[in-house]
């Protein structure tokens, strides 16, 4: 199980540029970044080659206030579809070969007069749309579920949500980001969860609810659940995706919990 930093939350006391030596001199192997676009992508990527890492996973554009990506916006998919191909071409310039579909706020469709039903329409239709695009560059999409007390309204909080809509997508390119810290503040069995959608996982996160910092060894069931999987032959990455309560290099003393 390969190990990959988080650089949006990851040392935060230094310029992105600068976070991914620090990565690597932590011994990590890859990076995530949520939000790139505000960056030179040439200038991270060369930092990134510099360090000798590479790049995991980025997410789609936001959107606007609060709508957590346009994924499952009725009425928006011109707008997804041009966020999509930034995206995309981000994704390339850095090297990342997984994208985050974000979907977006539900709860925000429901109060333009749509139900959740047509958001999840609006969702396959646009992922049907999208993963052959990313196919075509060698980029696998992602979907997450995002849980409700951090983000109300979002258009699913458990994996098993999510897997409902890549079974009605039915694409080997649409997979689960499953995160151990989403799934825990929904108060859910993490060792179940990551069991039942196994075979849907392409990426997994950690971070220890409910603040979000490093796990410690009292998030026992995180940790089984990381253990299960490593010993189930999952050779993936595991994104380190938290907000570290300290000195982040400090912090990761907790990797001794996790199986080798």
């Amino acid at each position: 199980m390969r190990h990959a930093a988080n650089l949006s939350m990851l040392y935060p006391h230094l310029p992105m540029l600068q976070r991914p030596a620090a990565a690597a001199a932590d011994g990590f192997s890859g990076v995530e970044i949520l939000f790139p676009y505000d960056l030179d992508a040439g200038a991270l990527r060369a930092a990134l080659d510099e360090a000798d890492l590479v790049a995991v996973l980025i997410n789609t554009p936001p959107g606007e206030g609060d709508e957590r990506g346009l994924a499952a916006v009725p009425g928006a998919e011109e707008r997804f579809r041009r966020c999509f191909e930034q995206a995309l071409d981000t994704a390339a310039v850095l090297g990342a070969d997984s994208v985050h579909t974000m979907a977006g706020n539900v709860a925000g469709n429901v109060a333009a007069g749509h139900g959740r039903a047509t958001a999840v329409d609006t969702l396959v239709a646009n992922l049907r749309w999208a993963a052959p695009r990313a196919a075509q560059r060698g980029i696998t999409l992602t979907l997450e579920g995002l849980n409700h007390h951090d983000f109300p309204g979002y258009c699913y909080a458990t994996p098993a949500l999510v897997c409902e809509v890549l079974e009605a997508v039915d694409d080997a390119n649409v997979r689960l980001q499953f995160d151990l810290y989403h799934t825990a503040r929904e108060d859910l069995d993490p060792r179940a969860e990551i069991e039942a959608a196994r075979l849907w996982i392409h990426h997994v996160q950690i971070a220890g609810p409910p603040d979000r910092h490093e796990p410690t060894a009292e998030d026992r069931a995180l940790l089984d659940a990381v253990a299960w999987l490593h010993a189930d032959g999952y050779d993936g990455w595991l994104g380190f995706e938290y907000r570290p309560r300290g000195d982040t290099s400090a912090g990761l003393t907790w990797r001794a919990l996790l199986p080798s």
